[in-house]
């Protein structure tokens, strides 16, 4: 893969990661601000956390050795001060296709890679195009005195060149993205509707999926955060990992699984007006036909009955088939039942209901 090709690869992977981790924040406070998630809107801000990452990966990657950074030509060049120097680049490199010559693949390659921050900025951000432009520029500064500086002094001499071409181009990407911004309004799931975000929106299929997906990446998240603050206060204090000491297993077994499970569906639904971390998410509450709360008993009862007992046949040895068939029956049940109940609410006899309808509005069905 060539120097170009691995860093937007880095950015792609990391991202993905990242966007994982955010998921569950990501989806509460979207549902808080614009009332609903909006599948569109959610792959636009995944392309700006990648494109970020992507940014962030093309100033500094390949990192050289200190020996490597220090016999570069960058290092040797210094600074290029010069406006529109890159004309006598293209002349230099001049070949019959045009779109061969390296210089013009260079300032092409600048300009593109600024397109994107000035079209994110000017719908998500919702800036102007002045604004967009203004913030492209500095983004850019940013960039070429993190090359000058040699990633501010962690090198002792730059591995990249400070180019104030690069900066022309780099602003004038952000500008042509900002002006081409609003052509980001036509990718699809972006809903645009005059109901305020306190408006109560109906129980569907889609809300209700989403909300299992932030219960399960939540337990998952927090049980990873659990084993990795475990394992690094053990290195902190001299403990051996290689191999791991055998009462290490069963701890992060608790760590996991166990203690992530015990709060996110035992703790937490049966907390205030219930509903377990994903339903909360996604403003969701169990509520009986009419509206009104259940005890702390019966809201325990639905979330054991649904997500929180898959996880916890998950967490038990040799249970992977009956957690599968348990899942399965969950998701039919989700799907299928009246009002997207779930089978822990036919159970229990509860519904969900949007948080924003008051605690005495009548049951979606």
């Amino acid at each position: 893969m060539t120097v170009r090709i691995v860093p937007a690869v880095i950015a792609v992977v990391a991202g993905a990661g990242l966007a994982m981790v955010l998921l569950v924040p990501y989806v509460a406070a979207s549902y808080r601000r614009r009332g609903e998630l909006g599948w569109g809107r959610a792959l636009l801000a995944a392309a700006a956390l990648v494109y970020a990452l992507a940014l962030v990966a093309y100033v500094l990657l390949p990192l050289p050795s200190v020996e490597e950074a220090c016999r570069s030509a960058a290092a040797a060049a210094g600074a290029q001060l010069r406006l529109f120097a890159f004309v006598d680049d293209v002349a230099r490199y001049a070949v019959a296709n045009p779109l061969r010559n390296p210089a013009i693949q260079q300032v092409l390659f600048n300009v593109a890679l600024f397109v994107p921050l000035g079209a994110f900025l000017r719908h998500l951000g919702g800036r102007s195009v002045a604004v967009a432009t203004l913030v492209g520029f500095g983004v850019s500064l940013l960039v070429e005195f993190t090359q000058l500086t040699g990633v501010w002094f962690l090198f002792p001499c730059p591995y990249r060149l400070f180019d104030v071409d690069d900066l022309l181009a780099n602003t004038a990407g952000a500008l042509l993205g900002a002006s081409a911004g609003p052509l980001l309004r036509y990718v699809p799931g972006q809903r645009r509707d005059a109901a305020p975000p306190t408006q109560p929106r109906p129980v569907t299929v889609s809300r209700r999926l989403l909300g299992v997906l932030c219960d399960l990446l939540g337990v998952w998240l927090t049980g990873a955060v659990l084993m990795v603050v475990l394992r690094a206060v053990l290195l902190l204090a001299g403990e051996s990992l290689a191999p791991p000491p055998q009462w290490l297993a069963p701890v992060e077994a608790v760590l996991g699984g166990w203690l992530p499970w015990l709060l996110l569906f035992v703790i937490v639904p049966s907390a205030g007006t219930g509903g377990t971390l994903g339903q909360r998410a996604v403003l969701l509450r169990p509520a009986f036909p009419d509206g009104a709360v259940p005890g702390p008993g019966l809201r325990l009862a639905r979330s054991l009955l649904g997500v929180g007992g898959y996880v916890l046949l998950q967490n038990v040895e040799q249970s992977g088939g009956l957690a599968f068939l348990w899942g399965l029956v969950g998701l039919v049940g989700i799907v299928c039942s009246t009002g997207h109940r779930g089978v822990g609410g036919w159970l229990t006899g509860t519904v969900l209901l949007d948080r924003r309808a008051g605690a005495a509005a009548p049951a979606d069905r």
